[in-house]
């Protein structure tokens, strides 16, 4: 089972958004086996490599940049599918 965590500034509003989406995008593409957590990224931040995929909607520290997709695509249908080649290549489905 692959984890996917996707993250906003509150845990609320933008990542249940983005939850919606990913999850249909994966439903749609058969791919049963990734479990999607969902949080507020001040909850998370020391907890990142426990994923195997994070998706964030808000901006993340430099430290972190690198492992974590921009979610800012699922908002705006702009890159989206960039967004879900970059997801599907580090769940490696």
């Amino acid at each position: 089972m692959k984890t996917l965590l996707i993250v906003c500034g509150a845990g609320h509003a933008t990542s249940t958004i983005a939850v919606a989406k990913v999850q249909e995008w994966l439903n749609q593409n058969n791919y049963t086996d990734v479990k999607i957590y969902q949080s507020k990224l001040a909850d998370e931040l020391n907890k990142i490599d426990d994923y195997d995929a994070v998706i964030s909607t808000t901006i993340v520290a430099d430290s972190i940049k690198d492992k974590v997709i921009n979610g800012l695509p699922l908002l705006t249908g702009v890159g989206v599918d960039q967004l879900y080649a970059d997801l599907k290549e580090r769940l490696g489905l």
